[in-house]
């Protein structure tokens, strides 16, 4: 079986159909077996983060179910939402955030109103995965040493649009004690693929990354000079203020291992920092059975995703539902159900 995976930015939907069929050509033309297929679209996040590296990993795993996964990475995730409600895409990477928003009608789809509320139903969930780990950077020689030292800073929350940036300020304001954006501190806002080097241009104190734990990215660094990476205090995590943040920004508790990058004065000890939630969903009306194959493919093969690959080690294999906050596919619950694994109440369909 094959897989297709396509990395993109931003492209005008009306290239997205001509792609797709392109696509669907080329994969007809590769043999009889693929032609044999089932072919649906997938869009997941960046490449480099586990939005697109779990799309891109599952992939290969779904061919082997007879479904052939048409991935196309690099997209704006609250949007992907929207065109999977709409049927306009077979599966999509939704952040929990961005569906309970839909579902609201307010965000990022005010616009919609009672439009987006209507088509947030039409949006079933397969399973729950960890999109990103937040972390808090900043130069050893900043001055900065405590989130308390936030203060008076110049810290990047994440890009103008997305769940991100609530998700960045509420783990903020939970580890420092109540440091606001806009009163405390500046927050600033860009597109994810400028934070980086705005940072080491000196535009932001504080660049607070969401990336997958290891990011050779962020390890690059401390190629210029020392980096140091905040770790929220083990007198926060019992507070009500850390168990909101968690639960309004659909977010985990997760941890950087010690050593995992290289210059990095607070990498000689554990850091307890928040993983994003996200979903790996469906429209409502894909078949029970194809759900249920793509539900399997996944779950059944995710030691071997992550025995591939090092980045997606941070997966916790027993927390299926992490986040999840669209009902499940029919499809899905039997498989969950055969498997023996109880499924949250909230979650049935």
């Amino acid at each position: 079986m094959t897989c297709v995976v396509v990395i993109r930015s931003v492209w005008e939907d009306s290239h997205v159909h001509l792609v797709k069929g392109l696509l669907v050509a080329a994969t007809l033309a590769a043999g009889a077996t693929v032609a044999q297929a089932q072919s649906l679209s997938l869009e997941g996040g960046g490449a480099a983060s586990l939005t697109g590296i779990v799309p891109q990993t599952y992939a290969q795993f779904a061919a082997e179910e007879g479904i052939s996964l048409q991935v196309v990475l690099g997209q704006t995730l609250t949007r992907s939402a929207l065109k999977l409600a709409a049927g306009r895409i077979d599966m999509a990477v939704v952040p929990p955030p961005a569906f309970g928003a839909m579902s609201r009608g307010v965000g990022p789809y005010a616009d919609q109103g009672d439009q987006a509320k209507a088509m947030a139903e039409n949006v079933r969930a397969l399973f729950g995965f960890p999109g990103g780990t937040l972390h808090a950077i900043t130069w050893a020689d900043s001055g900065v040493e405590d989130w308390g030292d936030l203060a008076g800073k110049r810290v990047y929350i994440g890009p103008p649009a997305g769940a991100a940036s609530g998700q960045i300020q509420g783990m903020i304001t939970a580890a420092s004690g109540g440091l606001a954006a806009g009163n405390d501190y500046e927050g600033v806002r860009a597109p994810w693929g400028a934070a980086q080097q705005s940072f080491q241009d000196g535009q932001f104190d504080v660049y607070v990354a969401l990336a997958a734990v290891g990011s050779q990215a962020l390890n690059e660094l401390s190629l210029q000079r020392e980096i140091r990476i905040l770790g929220v205090p083990d007198e926060v995590l019992s507070t009500d203020a850390w168990t909101e943040a968690l639960t309004k920004g659909a977010l985990v508790k997760t941890q950087i291992p010690a050593g995992t990058y290289s210059g990095n004065v607070t990498g000689d000890t554990d850091l307890t920092t928040a993983a994003t939630s996200m979903m790996m969903a469906v429209h409502k009306d894909m078949d029970d059975d194809t759900a249920y194959a793509l539900t399997k493919a996944y779950w059944e093969n995710l030691e071997s995703m992550m025995n591939a690959n090092a980045l997606m080690r941070t997966i916790d294999i027993d927390n299926r539902f992490g986040g999840t906050n669209a009902p499940l596919h029919p499809g899905a619950v039997r498989y969950y159900e055969e498997a023996g694994i109880e499924i949250p109440a909230n979650l049935m369909p």
